[in-house]
């Protein structure tokens, strides 16, 4: 046999074992998929906890993280003074400075939309709560 014939033949059998078809009514359960998994739900107590972890321990870490080389750095900015290598400690200063401030900004706003989720979903729960209430009476039967 030759390798025209063995590669038509394995060519062949692949083709058969492959299946072709069109699936239009999902996309499997993939845990790749976007979109809300099956267990997506999280109390309003999770959400305050999350929320508190940022506040108390997160922002206030990151903040000392973030003043521990100030001192070190400030120094070595002195003692090359008149160098470009203190400029150039001074340009990298600035930029930790600005990315601290913007991790900062970051799990603040991530604190705030854990504690807003929390309040929109109750919100959400009245307003719903609410539309099923029944109608106040009539003051037509009182009109003369």
């Amino acid at each position: 046999m030759g390798f025209d014939e063995e590669y038509g033949r394995l060519r062949a059998e692949a083709a058969e074992r492959q299946t072709s078809s069109t699936r239009l009514n999902g996309t499997g359960d993939s845990p790749l998929l976007p979109g809300p998994t099956k267990d997506f739900a999280s109390t309003p107590a999770q959400k305050t906890a999350a929320a508190n972890v940022i506040h108390n321990e997160l922002l206030k870490n990151t903040q000392a993280a973030s003043d521990k080389p100030d001192e070190a750095t400030n120094n070595a900015i002195k003692g090359f003074a008149g160098w470009d290598t203190a400029a150039g400690l001074k340009k990298v200063k600035e930029t930790w400075e600005s990315q601290v401030r913007t991790l900062k900004g970051r799990l603040s706003a991530e604190e705030a939309a854990l504690r807003g989720t929390s309040n929109r979903f109750q919100l959400n729960d009245v307003d719903t709560g609410l539309s099923f209430a029944p109608a106040s009476r009539s003051k037509l039967g009182e009109v003369r």
